[in-house]
């Protein structure tokens, strides 16, 4: 075996947690290899070309991005703060929730989000106080603050044991607010049933501290970490599927790509789903067929379906926000039925591009859907799943139209092509099961059994990604840091990103 395939640290997968671990290690020193089964790196933050239109896949605004705050604490880290363009959303309405006909702004700010809403929930004033106060104390948990003082997290682990709903309900009677509160709830997965309130404040949290979006595409946070990774003397290698990992004793002592190269490494570092990580091991006592069988019947969240309304040339205005319509039903979407297909709520996001300010090249439509509704296809790939699935995406593209129009009214006129993509293309190309947008779900009836620590019986394989610990971009870059606390130390790392 040639000195190029031994390397300090393999990672596996090329998402946001395998690309921030890939940042990290290499730039405290460690030689990386990160390896990604598909032509391109960046997982959900993969941007694809369709009709000459730049498409994200799966991140369309991020949070925690103004100055001091904890996201572009990590980028800078990272050293890609400087190649990003990026624009700062409404901070009047980032985003607007449509419940019952009208909608309803979320302001940047915990103070102006309350004032705000206030406006228009006036007998709920002490509500909405006592609401931020409650999102800005998760927050703070993991601010840039804690991060010079030496820790990543400073726990806060009350909040995974509170439904975010019976939360939410307990701050106000009022069952308009209640909604209204609960609005974005496609952004972690939420599930009335289950969903932690840690959860929905980290994240609605992390976008009144700065929601911005990427100018010509998310793929430019994949690009600059993969620069960062080569430039920090690390290895990002595409086309690279792990098909094993073979054990020696306690520990990984290969990692075999595409059924034939091996490569060696002193650490293994997985952001694919723990399930997918552990099945990959060769057969060892180390791993128990109850632990596997466990990680494998986790209820994951569901998928996404995408519909991408491509724009005539200058001739849709851009809008600075997105917007939630829940109709009149719950915000929650109804994970308990999902033989229920019915329309029911849609995140409307649209893309800003540098070549035209003022004009939309492309509005995108995410509405959640389970892979059982697209069952009749599982077993094809990319490209190949016949006449009759694309007349389904059609169809429930077309009802999907039908319902924004509803609400924003002329939404589809300028639209001169349609593309759609369902769970099962989050499926093939992140390697999600159940083609989930967000991983393992998280219960607040039983939060240490959802939660999964980045440790493995394995002695060098550790885990990253959205499923073990918090969903979404912040989430993700939080759980890969933990992760590299493991090599690192958790305070050394925690302080070097704080004075960043």
């Amino acid at each position: 075996m040639s000195n190029s395939s031994r390397y300090d640290v393999i990672i596996i997968g090329s998402g946001l947690g395998g690309l921030a671990c890939g940042a990290t290690l290499s730039k405290e020193g460690y030689n990386v290899c990160v390896l990604e089964k598909n032509p391109l790196p960046g997982g959900c933050f993969q941007s694809f070309k369709r009709y000459g239109r730049m498409l994200d896949t799966g991140i369309h605004y991020i949070g925690s991005m103004d100055e001091g705050e904890i996201m572009r604490q990590y980028f800078t880290y990272f050293g890609i703060m400087d190649k990003l363009k990026m624009r700062r959303m409404d901070e009047e309405a980032f985003d607007m929730i449509c419940y019952k006909d009208k909608f309803y702004p979320f302001a940047m700010g915990h103070e102006r989000f309350a004032e705000t809403l206030t406006r228009e929930f006036p007998k709920e004033k002490d509500a909405l106080y006592r609401y931020v106060d409650m999102l800005d104390a998760v927050g703070r948990s993991i601010s840039v603050e804690q991060l010079r003082k030496g820790k990543l997290s400073s726990g806060n682990m009350d909040n995974f044991y509170v439904s975010a709903w019976e939360q939410i309900r307990g701050i106000t009677p009022d069952e308009t607010l209640r909604q209204v509160l609960s609005g974005s709830v496609l952004l972690y997965g939420g599930d009335q049933s289950v969903s932690t309130f840690y959860h929905h404040a980290i994240i609605t949290n992390s976008y009144l501290q700065g929601a911005w979006r990427f100018v010509d595409g998310s793929m430019q946070v994949a690009d600059a970490l993969v620069g960062m990774i080569r430039q920090n003397g690390g290895t990002v290698l595409t086309g690279a599927e792990v098909s094993k990992l073979y054990l020696s004793g306690n520990e990984i002592k290969a990692v075999e790509i595409n059924h034939s190269e091996q490569l060696e490494s002193r650490y293994v570092i997985s952001s694919l789903h723990p399930f997918n990580t552990l099945s990959l091991v060769e057969k060892s006592p180390l791993i128990r067929k109850a632990t596997l069988s466990r990680l494998q019947h986790l209820p994951n969240s569901y998928g996404l379906f995408s519909v991408y309304l491509l724009q005539k040339r200058e001739s849709t205005r851009y809008y600075n926000r997105n917007l939630f319509l829940l109709g009149d039903q719950n915000a929650w979407y109804n994970t308990r039925y999902p033989e229920d297909t019915r329309i029911n709520t849609c995140m409307v996001s649209m893309q800003p591009s540098s070549a035209q300010e003022q004009y939309t090249d492309v509005i995108c439509l995410l509405s959640p859907m389970y892979l059982s509704e697209v069952k009749n296809w599982e077993d094809t790939t990319v490209g190949r799943r016949g006449a009759d699935y694309e007349e389904f995406k059609m169809q429930k593209a077309q009802q999907l139209m039908a319902f924004a129009e509803r609400y924003c009214p002329g939404i589809s006129q300028n639209t001169e092509k349609i593309v759609t993509t369902t769970p099962l293309t989050y499926r093939d190309y992140t390697g999600t099961p159940d083609g989930s947008a967000y991983g393992i779900m998280k219960n607040y009836k039983n939060p240490l059994i959802t939660l999964i620590p980045p440790r493995t019986r394995i002695s060098n394989l550790f885990l990253t990604g959205q499923s073990l610990n918090v969903h979404g971009a912040l989430g993700v870059t939080l759980t890969s840091m933990l992760t590299c606390a493991e090599l690192l130390g958790s305070e050394y790392l925690a302080r070097k990103i704080g004075d960043a």
